[in-house]
């Protein structure tokens, strides 16, 4: 019975594959829809310097596109590191991508607290990424607007330097 149940608990962790998975898809969704977004930006662009279209403030739409788009990406790629992470902890080594070296060291995890590290930088970026777009609709005819915003720059940089710092750089 004792080993029927060991065996039983060893077997469960083949349940993080639905994170996997869920990932994968999360990850191949965000991919295809940001691609799409900037196809389209694309097309509105040729839109309006091309075929000569006014559209209102467009320089601040574009960046603000832009910048959703690497924001989505970078959590497409959140959604990679942590899909590879949990299948190489739980279930197998990726032996394939070991053998080709083409992997790098980012999508090695060898710990959880590895895998908490890399997320942890990914994530990291986001927010600084995020904290860019929302400075685009800042006004700045309020002295506090001006200060606010120095005190964010001042924060974002500082902890970019403890990540990095972190990192044993």
């Amino acid at each position: 019975m004792k080993n029927f149940f060991e065996k039983l608990l060893w077997s469960s962790r083949y349940l993080t594959l639905l994170a996997v998975w869920s990932c994968i898809a999360g990850m191949a969704m965000l991919f295809v829809l940001s691609a799409i977004d900037m196809s389209k930006l694309l097309l509105e662009f040729i839109d309006v310097y091309f075929l000569g279209h006014e559209v209102e403030h467009f320089h601040t739409i574009v960046v603000s596109h832009v910048i959703t788009a690497v924001d989505d990406f970078l959590l497409a790629m959140v959604l990679l590191i942590f899909a590879l992470g949990v299948y190489e902890l739980f279930i197998s080594k990726l032996d394939f991508a070991r053998e080709k070296d083409t992997a790098g060291s980012i999508l090695q995890i060898k710990s959880l607290d590895d895998l908490k590290d890399r997320l942890g930088k990914v994530i990291l970026m986001i927010l600084i990424v995020s904290f860019f777009k929302n400075v685009l609709t800042v006004k700045f005819d309020d002295p506090l607007n001006i200060l606010y915003m120095g005190g964010g720059i001042a924060l974002v940089a500082l902890a970019s330097y403890l990540g990095h710092k972190g990192s044993g750089h």
